[in-house]
């Protein structure tokens, strides 16, 4: 059975899953790309959808007295409702043209706000509805949206624990819903069954590792890092799809 599977990309998932963590908007932002060397994309999906139910699991009960209900229900219902659109037009849409308008979305909208560090924009209903709608559809469609919701939260200004159990729990309603839509678009092979339990055995401890991390990580620089990571994020979508 081991020798089926990578330990590479075992390793390189717990890293994800850490710096998923610490930067509060979940783990598939950097799962994706380095899932997509080893696997095809419908692998790839189905994948990340079943990890990061495990690693959201963790979170929510790891941040769980920074749960915002208001935020919850505002950014989580649209979220929810777009991510099943998304999900179904992955089957009929190239994603190459998606990809690129992410990669400059997320470089604009972190530079944005690391240069105007006194922005802030209120978690009004509108706002939260467009930032919820965003974050859904591309999770559906490319797979991760955590780094569209992790600009959103991060211009809300929003404590840390907030951030990360809030985002978790949306995260875990727009997994369990694209799960199922992967399922009937056929992404969840029996061949990359063998990965589950390693990947939901790493959402936990990688979780774990990421919220030890944190308590060193003050408030006033919480916020810098994670638009720092989504800069990141959005710099390596683009050279991700330069390199194809």
């Amino acid at each position: 059975m081991f020798q089926k599977i990578s330990i590479f990309f075992l390793i390189l998932s717990l890293f994800a899953e850490i710096i998923g963590t610490i930067g509060g908007f979940g783990s598939s932002v950097f799962f994706v790309p380095i899932a997509s060397f080893f696997f095809d994309f419908q692998s790839v999906l189905g994948l990340t959808a079943i990890f990061h139910l495990s690693s959201n699991i963790s979170k929510i009960a790891l941040f769980r007295k920074g749960l915002n209900k208001k935020l919850l229900i505002n950014i989580g219902i649209p979220s929810v409702v777009f991510v099943i659109i998304g999900g179904f037009l992955s089957n009929y849409i190239k994603t190459n043209l998606f990809q690129v308008i992410l990669g400059v979305f997320l470089i604009l909208f972190s530079l944005l706000f690391l240069i105007k560090k006194k922005l802030i924009i209120k978690p009004n209903l509108k706002e939260s509805l467009i930032g919820g709608s965003l974050s859904g559809f591309t999770a559906g469609l490319l797979g991760t949206g955590g780094a569209i919701r992790g600009v959103t939260m991060a211009a809300f200004n929003l404590e840390k624990s907030v951030f990360i159990a809030t985002s978790a729990a949306i995260d875990f309603a727009i997994d369990f819903t694209r799960t199922i839509v992967y399922f009937k678009n056929g992404y969840i092979h029996q061949h990359d069954l063998i990965y589950i339990p390693f990947l939901i055995l790493i959402g936990l401890i990688g979780t774990y590792i990421g919220k030890y991390i944190l308590q060193f990580i003050p408030q006033d620089k919480f916020k810098q890092t994670s638009l720092l990571l989504i800069l990141l994020i959005g710099i390596t979508t683009l050279i991700q799809f330069l390199f194809k």
